[in-house]
């Protein structure tokens, strides 16, 4: 069909007035009342007498990295932070002056003071949270289990043997893979060893496969791969003899060749997501939303990961996309149609406004809204912001995007006003319940 400019006209003003569409304040009022589960964070144990400072938040952690750039809604300068002081902390300025910004550190600090252990219970129920999955290496006082689940990481399992060509890649490279040697090292010491064992079944039967199953026993509702920190997200499908190998060859010592080492790594990888099914723990795997001077944008597409999500011996795993895959949000739009594959909007909430996160929302809304779960990415990104003030700032831009989205589609009349609130509820707590096996909505009352 030919396009008249006057048919263009009316396409362009109907586009500009669906960009430009109000949030209907009565269904934003509503989806601010919703009790959420956050899908993806990283939550900080509360200073205690006795305690030593919390590292265990990541097993990756942004002070490995070498300086970046700040994204402008992290700026010192952002208006974000002192909203977030306000409504957490009662300060009363509307700037982050350095002079000011010592009056929420105090007010913070009374606060902690004041409320001890339960001070990030607090922080959840200020935000009205309900449930946070807690992506730490260890839980700890502070973190109660009825509101903090644990979502442990695995990459380690994946990394046995010596990793001096990956630490060559960059300097963040070199402090990733001695994070990760670190964790394997604990669960050696867990698993009773000193050392991996000589062989690949014994690595498997005496150390993989009983971490993860204690990981299950202690509560882990999850598992986590941060391993697009660490190399692409294209796993091959080696056979076991391949993989073993290459771990014999090089267990003992020395630098195993890449391509060899990679082979060994796409089997452990798909081992770790098979016996992650078997266990009925979702696995979460980090997919873009990378931030850092060497992160690799393209070794970690979404699209990468087809091939494992289309494996039929995975066909029990249950994959978790976190941060959506941003900016291959559509590829993910793609990839959630798969009846074992949801993707949540961790870390677009601080990285992206509200505006532009409801236009992503809204394509995965309007064909797969039992797949798409809330999610913040909180952490202590650097001072002065901590993990609560990131949890504010995602908190207050995903609930404001899920109300665009759906004020649109309500507008669009693509949903009623019933089944727009209900998406909001599957969004914000009962697709997670459902994955995780939490009670709904419905189901609490």
């Amino acid at each position: 069909m030919r396009t008249t400019p006057f048919l263009a006209a009316a396409l362009l003003a109907a586009t500009a007035a669906r960009a430009q569409t109000p949030v209907d304040s009565a269904l934003a009022a509503e989806i601010d009342r919703i009790p959420a589960i956050d899908n993806h964070a990283h939550p900080v144990r509360p200073p205690l007498p006795g305690l030593a400072p919390d590292s265990e938040y990541d097993a990756l952690p942004a002070d490995a990295m070498s300086p970046f750039a700040l994204a402008e809604r992290w700026a010192p300068g952002s208006d974000a932070w002192p909203r977030a002081w306000r409504d957490l902390f009662g300060y009363p300025y509307a700037d982050a002056d350095s002079a000011h910004a010592a009056v929420a550190q105090a007010a913070r600090a009374r606060e902690l003071a004041a409320r001890g252990p339960g001070y990030p219970s607090w922080v959840l129920d200020r935000l009205h949270i309900q449930t946070m999955l807690a992506n730490r290496v260890a839980m700890g006082p502070g973190l109660p289990p009825e509101r903090f689940r644990w979502v442990p990481f695995v990459d380690p399992f994946v990394f046995p043997l010596s990793n001096a060509s990956g630490k060559s890649l960059s300097p963040d490279h070199r402090g990733f893979y001695a994070g990760e040697e670190k964790l394997l090292r604990r669960y050696l010491r867990d698993a009773g060893a000193e050392r991996i064992p000589p062989t690949l079944p014994a690595y498997l039967s005496r150390v993989v496969t009983p971490a993860l199953e204690r990981m299950a026993r202690e509560g882990a509702v999850a598992v986590k791969f941060e391993i697009a920190y660490l190399r692409p997200l294209d796993f091959g499908s080696p056979g076991e003899a391949d993989a073993a190998a290459v771990y014999a060859r090089w267990a003992g010592g020395g630098d195993p060749p890449p391509a060899d080492y990679a082979r060994l790594q796409d089997y452990l990888f798909r081992y770790v997501a098979r016996e992650a099914g078997r266990l009925h723990l979702p696995v979460h795997i980090h997919v873009l939303g990378g931030v850092g001077r060497y992160y690799r944008f393209r070794e970690a597409e979404p699209l990468l990961l087809e091939p494992v999500l289309n494996d039929p011996a995975l066909g029990e795993t249950r994959f978790v996309i976190i941060h959506g895959g941003w900016p291959r949000a559509d590829d993910v739009g793609y990839l959630i149609q798969k009846p074992n594959v949801y993707a949540d909007f961790s870390n677009q909430t601080f990285f992206r406004s509200a505006h532009s996160l409801a236009e992503t929302l809204r394509g995965w809304l309007e064909q797969w809204p039992g797949k798409v779960l809330f999610g913040t990415d909180a952490g202590p990104y650097g001072p002065p912001e901590g993990w609560e003030e990131v949890a504010w700032l995602s908190n207050a831009t995903g609930r404001r995007a899920l109300a665009m989205a759906l004020t649109g589609m309500m507008r669009d009349g693509d949903v009623t006003r019933a089944r727009a609130l209900e998406i909001a509820r599957m969004v914000l707590h009962d697709n997670a319940a459902r994955l995780y096996g939490l009670p709904t909505l419905e189901a609490a009352r």
